[in-house]
């Protein structure tokens, strides 16, 4: 039962990322028929074609590898001034091979060209609409990504923290003790834990403490800290009954934590710590609805985290890199390739002991933050990334403005044909960082779950 539920969310995954690409090619195929370009193909994956179906003047079909996908629109290379190189001719120097690749490709795409295109070619088209048909697809991951992370949020719920008993600690081991020597059992030496010493038991829900009503399990973290040394009257809530009993909080070493409920940090990346009152009981949580208000906020600070992740992406492949052929840790917040993601989805699928709610929503979410992460991904201003048409059209539009401006002639539409050389370059980077992620998702895996 156990591998079918790993198999399950291998597939919920799989499946949720190869529509998602799907998507995205849809964002760039209707604003293109919208506008008049003839699409000559939509594809979903790379390679040999498996099936494939002719509708009108478009070719529709699933190629065998399922890492992306594309829409083939006729005029992407506008041809030179000449017809050449600009200047009647292929230039013979070290750029040559260069400029040949230029040609070949305009060369390539004129073979494409029937009657009546020349008013539906892409790079005839004024750079609004270019810049609508390319950011498409990337604002299609956006909506599904917002929309999934919304259904997480406003349907299932965050994991927040209830009053009801999930365990009980029989000793109390000092924060900084536990951090030198990564002590989890207990020694003769260690105190008992109040919580153990008053009867607590894992189920029972804290209702009052020092006769105060308790609604909340941080609040009730804040007088247990504040009551050290003092006898406190304490209700709980056992199979229904009432129970009443007292607990005496010990002063111990505890970590300080910050507004988002994450341990303080010092200089030195240690936790930071503080005298405090400790019973030695944990708190269970349960899936509580959020507010819709919540869903945009979410999503933004999800955007800011893989935005981050981007920005620093040479370091943090370095780290992967590191990790895989060392015994360096992997970090849990740094890169993974679907490899990686559809592991760690079957691993929850997998996990009994999380309630089947819980696992839903966890999976949805996942699925949610790759297309986050696909949406910023694809907005790198770099040939052949969506972001990269988008720079190249804004740039067409700079320049004819700057020549209106200072009345000089038309620069006339940018030709990204002479950056198809950069263009494989970044496409073999990327098939590399591809391989490297795929390589260490398999030999050091990320471990999410501790």
């Amino acid at each position: 039962m156990t591998i079918l539920l790993f198999l399950f969310g291998v597939l919920f995954v799989a499946v949720g990322i190869a529509v998602s690409i799907a998507l995205h090619e849809v964002g760039h195929l209707l604003p293109a028929k919208l506008f008049k370009v003839r699409v000559t193909q939509y594809m979903v994956g790379f390679g040999k074609t498996l099936f494939s179906r002719r509708r009108g003047e478009t070719e529709y079909g699933v190629k065998a590898i399922p890492l992306g996908g594309y829409v083939s629109m006729i005029g992407m290379y506008p041809p030179a001034k000449d017809g050449h190189d600009g200047d009647g001719a292929v230039r013979r120097s070290s750029t040559g091979m260069f400029q040949q690749l230029a040609n070949d490709a305009r060369q390539a795409e004129a073979e494409r060209l029937q009657p009546g295109d020349e008013t539906r070619m892409f790079y005839r088209l004024p750079v609004y609409k270019r810049v609508i048909i390319m950011l498409g697809g990337p604002f299609v991951n956006l909506v599904i990504g917002t929309v999934l992370i919304g259904i997480v949020l406003v349907g299932f719920g965050t994991a927040q923290a209830t009053t009801t008993i999930s365990s009980v600690n029989k000793c109390v081991v000092p924060a900084s003790q536990a951090a030198e020597t990564g002590q989890t059992d207990c020694l003769p030496s260690d105190p008992e834990a109040p919580a153990t010493a008053a009867g607590i038991r894992p189920g029972d829900t804290v209702t009052a403490f020092d006769g105060k009503p308790v609604t909340d399990w941080s609040q009730l973290t804040a007088w247990i800290r504040e009551a050290a040394g003092e006898k406190t009257p304490i209700t709980l809530l056992r199979d229904g009954q009432e129970i009443q009993t007292s607990i005496t909080p010990i002063l111990t070493e505890r970590p300080v934590y910050d507004d988002a409920g994450q341990p303080l940090l010092d200089g030195e990346g240690k936790p930071v710590t503080e005298q405090a009152g400790f019973v030695g009981m944990g708190a269970a949580t349960a899936l509580v609805p959020r507010p819709a208000t919540e869903v945009l906020p979410a999503v933004g600070e999800n955007l800011q985290a893989i935005t981050g992740v981007v920005l620093h992406l040479p370091q943090r492949l370095a780290d992967v890199a590191e990790a895989a052929f060392s015994d360096a840790p992997r970090d849990p917040n740094g890169p993974m390739s679907v490899v990686g993601v559809g592991r760690i989805a079957g691993e929850i699928s997998a996990m009994d002991e999380i309630p089947l709610e819980a696992r839903a929503a966890t999976l949805i979410g996942l699925v949610g933050s790759v297309n986050l992460a696909l949406f910023v991904f694809n907005l790198i201003p770099l040939l052949p990334l969506d972001g990269g048409h988008v720079a190249g059209a804004l740039w067409e539009a700079i320049r004819r403005t700057a020549a209106k401006l200072f009345r000089r002639p038309d620069p006339g539409p940018v030709d990204i044909a002479k950056l198809l050389p950069l263009t494989y370059v970044v496409a073999v980077v990327l098939m590399g960082m591809g391989a490297l992620l795929i390589y260490a998702d398999i030999v050091k895996p990320v471990n999410i779950f501790g």
